[in-house]
Formats: structure tokens, C-alpha cells, sequence
């Protein structure tokens, strides 16, 4: 989505409503670092004091990182996702335990609401993260992280989604944490057609005998 030159009033407002859709829409891609301020005065047509106001209201929102001498980043996607991102602990086994409750709950809304398309994406999905165990350990992590926010999309429930999304890195890292144990989870495919069966029951317990069995391998 190509930025376009800002109208005179309200620039701060309207700036920072330019550079959060590049964000959202994901023009510019989290741990991507975005264009420097002249790019930005050039692209937008507005001065570096506008443009400086409006990253610094983004990076406060917890969107985009300032590092100085070095540029800025992406942060997060949205201003929630940004405020989880600040909120979210590294231990693994609450991590997992957070998992559990929204995957458990996006499964269940999956069963109720996805489409045929949603279907035929989260079969995709699913095939890359099977193609994946034969990757390294951060290419399966982010396959698996990547099946598990497809069924979150097939809820339809878009606070849902965004709370997910707020939780990805932490989510990846724990699936790399737990490499060996989610490699012998419970079989994805069986979440797939509780899914595809609209069966709600059974694909909110599938859902968590995912993250059960990884729970019970690691403390082990």
C-alpha cells in the first residue's frame, strides 16, 4: 500500500493513521525496520517534526520500536498486540497455559463459523507445518505457530484473533522451547476435522489435548 501525500490539517493524526495501515496490512512486516524520516518526509510531504510526532506516538502505542543509531522497527501490529507484547512473560509453562485458553476457545468458534475457504487454508497450513518437521527447529516453530493463528482466523472472532497475534512470538518461542515434545503432540490433523466436522466439543478438546500432551512430555 503505497503511502500518500498527507492533507494539510490534522497531519500528526493523519500520519500516524497512514504509517498504522502500512503496519496493519503488513506492508512493513514485524522486526521490519521501516522507511528513515527523510524517506518518510519525501513519501508523506510533510515536515520531519510531523513525522517524528507520529512515530513517537506509535512507538508509544507499542507499534514501533525507536532504536537509536540504528533505526525503526516494527513492534507489534496493533496497539493491543503491542500492549501483550509488553505484558508477556517468558516462562514457558504460562505461556503454554495462556495458549491453551485461547486455542481451546478459537477451535470451538472454528468448528461453529469456518467457511469452505477457511478449510482449504488451514489445510495448507497444515501441510507446511507437517513439510516443516523435516526443517530446523525455527521453521517448524513458526509453521506450527503459523497452523495454530489459521485456526484462530477460522473463528471469526476478530478480538480473538488480535489477542493471538499479540502472543505470536511468545507462542513460536515456546514451540522451539518444546521442540521434541510438540514434534509427538497430539495429531493436528484430528483439530482439522473436528473443524471440518462443526463438531465444537470435540474440537475444543482436541485443541487442548495439544497443549496437554505437550505439558505432560516436558514435565516428564
Amino acid at each position: 500500500m503505497p503511502l500518500v501525500t498527507a492533507r494539510r490539517t490534522g497531519l500528526v493524526d493523519q500520519v500516524i493513521e497512514q504509517l498504522r495501515a502500512a503496519v496493519a496490512s503488513g506492508e512493513w512486516a514485524i522486526g521490519q525496520r521501516i522507511p528513515n524520516e527523510t524517506a518518510l518526509v519525501e513519501s508523506l510531504g510533510v515536515g520531519r517534526n510531523t513525522v517524528r510526532e507520529a512515530v513517537r506516538a506509535l512507538a508509544h502505542a507499542g507499534i514501533l520500536e525507536v532504536r537509536q543509531g540504528d533505526g525503526t522497527y516494527v513492534r507489534a501490529t496493533s496497539e493491543v498486540s503491542g500492549a501483550l507484547r509488553r505484558l508477556c512473560c517468558t516462562e514457558w509453562r504460562d505461556v503454554l497455559q495462556v495458549r491453551r485458553a485461547l486455542e481451546v476457545e478459537g477451535a470451538r468458534g472454528a468448528a461453529l463459523r469456518r467457511t469452505d475457504e477457511d478449510l482449504a487454508e488451514l489445510r495448507d497450513v497444515l501441510a507446511r507445518r507437517d513439510a516443516a518437521l523435516a526443517g530446523t527447529t525455527d521453521d517448524f516453530a513458526r509453521a506450527d505457530a503459523e497452523f495454530h493463528l489459521a485456526v484462530m482466523r477460522c473463528s471469526h472472532n476478530a478480538t480473538l484473533i488480535e489477542l493471538y497475534r499479540g502472543l505470536m512470538e511468545a507462542i513460536t518461542a515456546s514451540v522451539a522451547t518444546s521442540y521434541e515434545a510438540t514434534m509427538h503432540a497430539v495429531d493436528h490433523s484430528a483439530l482439522l476435522e473436528h473443524i471440518a466436522a462443526g463438531d465444537v466439543e470435540q474440537a475444543g478438546r482436541a485443541a487442548a489435548a495439544i497443549i496437554d500432551s505437550v505439558l505432560g512430555d516436558l514435565l516428564c
